[in-house]
């Protein structure tokens, strides 16, 4: 079977940055966001759209793209945030902030999905699925999800009854039954349906 090969770039002779989020559909901690910047010639076999690379894969690749990476940024928005502004628009700014924070202006963006709002005059394309069809945007994605990964890998020694070390704060059986179990922490988001029965929670500091 023939395995469609990432494109190096969408506008030839372009500054582009690729733009991904981790951690969306979570129900605690933050939205995470990478902007990376690849030379035109940049390859590499083993990158593709982080959800499809194991943790070890996404290990060893997270170096190679911050060394052969012309310019890279991650940033965040916390649960706070996210609370406040909605998950789409923190999804948002959170790739804002990481494209605001390189240290090579890019001239055109590749945003991973089929919505974006941009709070700056840098021309953007929307590409769904794109994280698996151009090197910049799974390099993108590699990074926010490793970086967030890293990121709930300390809130659990502050919370371990969720267990985010390994859900990483994603909605599965055990955290819903931790939330119902001990309630709410500070680093849940409290505009999401933490569990299905929406009873009352209680906030814990």
């Amino acid at each position: 079977m023939e395995v469609r090969k990432l494109l190096s770039y969408y506008k030839e002779n372009t500054i582009e940055a690729g733009c991904d989020e981790a951690g969306r559909g979570c129900l605690a901690g933050p939205v995470f966001a990478a902007a990376v910047i690849l030379p035109s010639h940049f390859n590499n076999n083993l990158l593709n759209d982080s959800k499809l690379l194991t943790k070890k894969q996404r290990a060893e690749l997270r170096p190679v793209i911050e060394k052969e990476a012309l310019a890279w940024a991650v940033e965040m928005v916390d649960n706070l945030e996210i609370d406040q502004v909605n998950i789409l628009n923190a999804s948002f700014l959170a790739m804002n902030r990481a494209v605001g924070k390189l240290k090579i202006k890019p001239q055109h963006l590749l945003i991973d999905g089929n919505r974006f709002r941009a709070q700056n005059k840098i021309p953007y394309t929307c590409m769904v699925k794109g994280d698996g069809r151009f090197f910049s945007i799974a390099a993108a994605s590699v990074l926010a999800k490793t970086y967030r990964d890293d990121f709930m890998l300390k809130l659990h020694e502050e919370f371990p009854n969720y267990m985010w070390h390994q859900n990483k704060g994603y909605a599965t059986l055990r955290h819903r039954t931790a939330i119902r179990d001990y309630g709410v922490s500070k680093y849940h988001r409290k505009s999401f349906r933490l569990f299905d029965e929406q009873l009352k929670l209680e906030f814990k500091a």
